[in-house]
């Protein structure tokens, strides 16, 4: 039995009216169990273990994950994550367990280590870091950072300057002391809620950060505009939760889709908006909708950011591959037995949505668990 659930001491009716929100549902824990011990036949003995779980949520409101049920119960989460195409390969998710490590500096230890491992000098390894859960007695760490790796957004008179999806993260920095820059790729700290006491700043060290200089095959002109994107798209907002229990600080990655840099956060109008510039520079008409030189930017952008990737030997992959693959999943989830949801709005990629198959198609959108989810 972990530390953290060592030092609670059993419910009485004043305890458990204050904390009802962080005990865990038992309803939930016997669900997920069950569903670990049907997945996992060699497992064995699940009526003691429904009726230890039970015993520590009555005693506790809380019972203890085996690294087996975290192992299982967060690439489930995977498995169950609507919005993601990259689903294919669940089984393969590497789960760190750092149940043990309740400090706002261990926390940002952890975090940084995650980033190395994931990164493994360019070949992307889907990994998982799970911290300290949230008890009925205290709350768990959380990373304010949507992403392990963010890029900053100030405001300027011209305008923001860097990344506006990021402006109010860069501020909050500020804030709590960071100094920042000025240039339009500067990596953030990491903000650390502990359960208890104040925010603390981390800031990434240089070889925690992989970043990939966007250049064109065709258009030497294409360095110039100084693009770059980071290489391991690190998750960090969401709780991770299993059978009732909530880790709102596991940070979690798979690998890129081309069309997640090119298509939206290098693209889009209220990000990096680069379309205008790649269009003026390839000497198209913008003029009118009707040249289409929005679609031609978008094109070669993606070409450059595709073929960065795999000059840098970093792993990536493109939208009509990852769609292919997904359509595998999903037929193998039918042929498994099980359910497998997904949202069409994400799946679909958000270039050229038409010409790949998981467009022609609808979708079961019920919600499953575990998951990963975003705090209440």
């Amino acid at each position: 039995m972990p530390t953290w659930i060592r030092s609670l001491r059993p419910f009485d009716a004043l305890a458990a009216q204050a904390v009802i929100e962080r005990t865990t549902d038992l309803r939930e824990a016997e669900r997920f169990i069950r569903l670990f011990h049907a997945e996992n036949p060699a497992a064995g003995g699940l009526h003691a273990r429904l009726r230890d779980v039970a015993r520590d949520v009555a005693r506790y409101g809380i019972y203890t994950h085996t690294f087996e049920e975290l192992e299982f119960g967060a690439r489930v989460a995977w498995r169950n994550s609507s919005r993601c195409i990259g689903r294919l390969y669940w089984r393969s998710l590497r789960v760190r367990d750092r149940r043990e490590v309740n400090t706002p500096e261990g926390v940002a230890l952890e975090c940084v280590a995650h980033l190395r491992a994931a990164t493994a000098n360019g070949k992307i390894r889907p990994t998982v870091t799970v911290l300290p859960p949230d008890t009925p007695a205290l709350r768990g760490p959380r990373v304010r950072n949507e992403q392990l790796i963010r890029y900053a957004g100030y405001r300027t008179p011209e305008g923001v300057v860097g990344d506006p999806r990021n402006v109010e993260l860069t501020e909050l920095a500020r804030k709590l002391g960071w100094r920042g820059g000025s240039g339009r790729f500067d990596v953030l700290p990491l903000v650390i809620q502990p359960g208890l006491g104040d925010p603390l700043l981390c800031n990434l060290p240089g070889d925690a950060v992989l970043e990939v200089p966007i250049l064109h095959p065709e258009y030497r002109w294409f360095e110039e505009l100084g693009l770059r994107w980071h290489a391991v798209p690190a998750i960090s907002d969401m709780c991770l939760e299993i059978g009732g229990i909530c880790y709102p600080c596991a940070p979690f990655n798979g690998w890129y889709m081309g069309t997640e840099i090119g298509a939206r956060n290098l693209a889009d109008a209220d990000r990096y908006d680069q379309l205008g510039v790649v269009a003026e520079r390839l000497g198209l008409d913008t003029s009118t909708e009707r040249s289409l030189w929005r679609d031609h930017a978008l094109v070669e952008l993606n070409v450059a950011v595709l073929h960065s990737f795999e000059r840098a030997g970093v792993t990536m992959t493109d939208h009509h591959t990852e769609s292919q693959r997904f359509l595998t999943h999903l037929s193998r989830e039918e042929k498994a037995g099980r359910v497998c949801p997904a949202d069409w709005s994400w799946i679909v990629p958000p270039m050229s949505g038409s010409a790949t198959p998981v467009f022609h198609r609808y979708y079961d959108t019920r919600v499953l668990t575990p998951a990963f989810v975003h705090h209440h």
